[in-house]
């Protein structure tokens, strides 16, 4: 069984950060204790010297009178050199060495300057020898101070160094990485609320609540938390525009597929008539022929209101809008005739100041047109109409009123969505198709103005507000 290492690049990053800070403490460690044991050896050995070089120098009566030395410590050795026509004579003495090899050499180089040498002298161990003329020209010793006072004490001096940095690396190691555990536990939460978001199916539900809770880790962590909250918060409306889209979609299309069908049964079924009639009842053709006209026209109306709402949903690519300078009065005059001639039924009430106004004269008109049409089908005979253009602050303000029943308020909130009908029980050749105000609504909002809706039981009013020069 082969057991795989996981590359450092894999680790989690508290891991590498612990022991990328273990490695750095480490480091500084090391140079830390290399200086303080190189500075305790240099202290050590100059106070060493400087313990030879005040013993030389008071043996030196000593050494000039009776030519040895009896006055030193008792683990140390001398040995006395009398200078004798250039040459060194070594006197008898309690505290020599048995190996005196290095003694003799040292001594022939302190004829020309004192000298310091560290030597293992055979069976004894590692000492400090220091050579010098005690008397000049006549004189030399030779002493050696034995090391192992301060090589123990500097291998001691490691010792304690290295358990204690070892000590302090192990608690640095574990407890930075405790620390950075805590520190970087906002970070968990926000990879933990990640993995739930990713759990959730958002195909058809624009619902993602889910954002990162808590405080702490610093200014970085608040920062990256409010980023990341802004970011799911920007996602969930992006969600919730995009799923109610698709819904309106689906619900546009099902309607669209709904209202065509009715047309097209039509027309397949007067067709049938139509050829029935031909072959057996001549006299029949024309009033067929009638009826295929009137259902192939009712289907073009409505195919023209869907294409100019799809074209107005796309206006970014292709403006459906040819605006031009106009007098808003003379459309409204315009539209009040065809209403009369159209709708005798009702009493239409113009009041129109002269507007002037840039906006495409065509599309206006059939604002106009659908509002009075709306009016006239959904209330009963006799009801009085009135059509007001004003002009406010900037703004070209058209009023429809009419002294109908009202519109509920339960559907009011949904009087301009397509093909919806605040009675579903009325016919289509009364009722409409229910895009009238859905395209009123979208035109208003193409030129830049709004549209608002008040209602009660006799009166209704539809404002609309237009921009008279849009920027």
């Amino acid at each position: 069984m082969k057991l795989r290492l996981t590359p450092v690049r894999e680790w989690r990053l508290g891991t590498r950060l612990a022991l990328g800070l273990g490695a750095l403490a480490l480091t500084v460690f090391v140079i830390v204790g290399w200086v303080m044991v190189t500075s305790m050896k240099d202290f050590l050995d100059r106070r060493l010297d400087d313990q030879m070089v005040i013993s030389q120098q008071g043996s030196a009566k000593e050494v000039e009178y009776y030519g040895k030395i009896t006055k030193i410590p008792p683990d140390w050795f001398a040995v006395v050199y009398k200078i004798e026509n250039g040459e060194l004579r070594p006197q008898p003495g309690e505290q020599q060495p048995d190996d005196r090899e290095k003694f003799d050499a040292l001594a022939k180089k302190a004829l020309v300057a004192d000298e310091f040498q560290t030597e293992y002298l055979r069976g004894e161990g590692k000492f400090r020898l220091r050579a010098c003329q005690v008397v000049k020209g006549e004189w030399i010793v030779v002493s050696a101070a034995p090391t192992q006072d301060r090589d123990g004490t500097i291998s001691q001096l490691v010792t304690v160094g290295v358990i204690t940095f070892l000590a302090a690396l192990v608690a640095l190691v574990v407890g930075g990485q405790a620390l950075i555990r805590k520190g970087m536990q906002p970070l968990s939460d926000m990879a933990d609320t990640a993995h739930d978001i990713s759990s959730h199916d958002l195909t058809d539900s624009g619902d993602l609540k889910m954002r990162v809770d808590g405080n702490g880790g610093g200014v970085e962590v608040e920062e990256l938390r409010e980023a990341f909250n802004k970011m799911l918060a920007h996602i969930d409306s992006s969600l919730a525009a995009r799923t109610a889209a698709e819904q309106r979609l689906r619900r546009f299309i099902a309607d669209a597929s709904h209202e065509l069908r009715t047309p097209l049964t039509s027309l397949r079924g007067y067709a049938d008539l139509f050829k029935y009639a031909a072959a057996n009842e001549p006299g029949e053709r024309e009033k067929h022929l009638e009826k295929l006209r009137s259902e192939a026209s009712r289907m073009s109306v409505l195919l023209d209101d869907l294409l100019l709402l799809a074209r107005l949903d796309s206006a970014a690519t292709e403006p459906p809008l040819r605006p031009e300078e106009l007098d808003l009065s003379v459309i409204a005059e315009a539209a009040a005739d065809a209403f009369r001639a159209g709708r005798p039924s009702h009493e239409l009430t113009l009041d129109a100041d002269t507007v002037t106004m840039t906006a495409d004269p065509t599309r206006v008109r059939q604002v106009l047109d659908n509002l009075l049409t709306n009016a006239a089908v959904h209330t009963p005979a006799g009801t009085a109409v009135t059509l007001k253009v004003t002009a406010e602050n900037g703004w070209a303000v058209i009023r429809v009123t009419d002294t109908g029943p009202g519109i509920p308020e339960a559907d009011r909130a949904r009087i301009f969505d397509r093909f919806y009908r605040v009675d579903d029980s009325r016919t289509r050749q009364r009722g409409g198709s229910g895009l009238g105000l859905a395209v009123v609504k979208s035109l208003v909002e193409a030129h830049g103005g709004t549209i608002e809706l008040a209602s009660r039981p006799g009166s209704t009013v539809f404002t609309i507000r237009l921009p008279r020069h849009p920027a």
